[in-house]
């Protein structure tokens, strides 16, 4: 009862960002935004959804004991969650789950954005990790763990192409790591 819970608390978090990036691609296209890498994007929804149905397959055929990890799983699902929060709280109206470009924009540097160039991947890749450990959905957690590996191998290259493209990316995010903060270097 539990697991069917929390899957279903998910699913409407998704639903839901996905209300938040049709608002924001409508204002963004409004203003001179424009979609990048379209090609790839079916793709990677239908990853997401497949993610989804493959976990809960999964849930439902492998009848895993509820274990005691669960609960040290869903405390990391919650921070990652959080970053989630921050990341989309941080973008504002420019995030999406496409590749929206607004030319001449300013380059978000607050929030996560200020450490590393793409947190919101960060958490995607955690959560491809996290969900699957958290309902012991092990088959899941490979097979789409590779796959959005592949994906952002795609995603990423597309996205800071459109970027250095048309604003100042390159200058905004110089220095930065893709997935996680740069440690500074000691002085001694």
């Amino acid at each position: 009862m539990l697991i069917d819970v929390i899957f279903a608390l998910i699913i409407l978090q998704r639903l839901g960002e996905l209300v938040i990036a049709k608002r924001n691609e409508a204002w963004m296209k409004q203003n001179g935004g424009y979609e990048a890498g379209k090609d790839h994007y079916k793709w990677m929804v239908a990853m997401h959804v497949a993610f989804f149905v493959a976990l809960f397959v999964e849930i439902q055929l492998i009848d895993y004991p509820f274990s005691s990890p669960f609960w040290v799983f869903a405390a990391l699902f919650l921070m990652v969650q959080l970053g989630r929060v921050w990341a989309i709280i941080s973008l504002g109206k420019y995030w999406n789950t496409k590749i929206i470009v607004m030319p001449k924009a300013p380059v978000v540097l607050k929030g996560p954005y200020k450490y590393i160039k793409h947190p919101n991947y960060t958490i995607v890749t955690l959560e491809f990790l996290i969900i699957p450990f958290l309902f012991q959905a092990y088959l899941t957690l490979i097979v789409f763990s590779l796959l959005n590996v592949w994906m952002l191998s795609v995603r990423i290259v597309k996205e800071e192409e459109a970027l250095k493209l048309h604003t100042d990316y390159e200058v905004a995010m110089d220095g930065k790591l893709r997935f996680m903060p740069q440690l500074k270097k000691s002085e001694n």
